[in-house]
């Protein structure tokens, strides 16, 4: 559970939800709804596992990291590497089960899941590309209940792309030095502090107006906007209280804050949707 840090699902996983609900306009089935649950979490558990062992090497040098599970030898390698074949059967089963939809476009989330890690070793974007990792869950959620491809849930993924990029860009200011010293590359160690944290106050600028464009797109309510203003607020506070120098805070608003933003629109919007209709 350590190795995992299964509280990070709250990132993604309400994302998800939001997509199920937003395409049956209500409640999607029990049986959608599990289903869609068991892929994300299982999708989003082997991600984590590809990524702490196609690190290891990085994870074994940086002084960030090296207290890590992996790094400081808490638990073995060749079963993790079993545990997360297993986690990819589990999000195949859980996608036929699903539609046949799913199921044939699984692969291809498998491919972007797997592929993030070596990302840091030749772009910058790799921020961005860890965004569309977690942003595409609206999209498999949204065609896990209406089983045909839409544009709709392209724009949400978006807002959570350019989400999951601020702040991933703000929380990779830790690793600017060591970055650079290793060659890997990230928005920091390309454009220094100052420079990442003006990246990531116009990707969640972005995400702001991508959240605000789905609402016109699909219609929804004031009780949808009320929350895109909240997360607007919440993303405003996030980049108040880490400033180029003012960097104590980074852990505080890349995760503990961000945790929220997910939930906060996934109730706002299930405000919308149940008590408006």
């Amino acid at each position: 559970m350590d190795l995992i840090d299964f509280g990070h699902t709250l990132f993604g996983l309400p994302f998800a939800y939001l997509g199920a609900f937003l395409a049956a306009r209500g409640l999607p089935s029990l049986h959608q709804f599990i289903w869609i649950t068991v892929a994300m979490i299982s999708a989003r558990t082997a991600a984590l596992c590809l990524n702490r062992l196609i690190d290891l090497d990085i994870d074994r040098t940086n002084p960030r990291t090296t207290g890590w599970v992996l790094p400081a030898g808490r638990l073995p390698v060749k079963p993790l590497w079993l545990l997360v074949l297993l986690l990819l059967a589990v999000l195949f089963y859980a996608a036929a089960q699903l539609n046949p939809l799913c199921l044939k476009l699984s692969p291809l989330a498998v491919l972007v899941l797997w592929g993030y890690s070596y990302t840091k070793r030749f772009t910058w974007w790799c921020h961005l590309i860890l965004g569309l990792a977690i942003g595409i869950g609206p999209i498999g959620a949204w065609l896990a209940v209406t089983g045909e491809w839409s544009w709709y849930p392209i724009v949400l993924t978006l807002a959570v792309a350019f989400w999951v990029a601020g702040f991933d860009t703000m929380y990779a200011c830790q690793d600017i030095a060591f970055d650079r010293k290793q060659g890997l590359k990230s928005i920091p160690a390309r454009f220094g502090e100052k420079g990442a944290l003006i990246f990531s106050a116009v990707f969640h600028l972005l995400t702001v107006l991508a959240l605000a464009l789905n609402g016109f797109l699909l219609h929804l309510s004031w009780w949808y906007f009320a929350g895109v203003v909240f997360v607007a607020g919440l993303l405003a506070y996030e980049h108040w209280i880490v400033r180029p120098g003012l960097m104590s805070r980074v852990n505080f608003a890349s995760f503990r804050i961000n945790h929220f933003v997910g939930l906060i629109i996934l109730t706002t919007t299930l405000l919308d949707l149940f008590l408006l209709n």
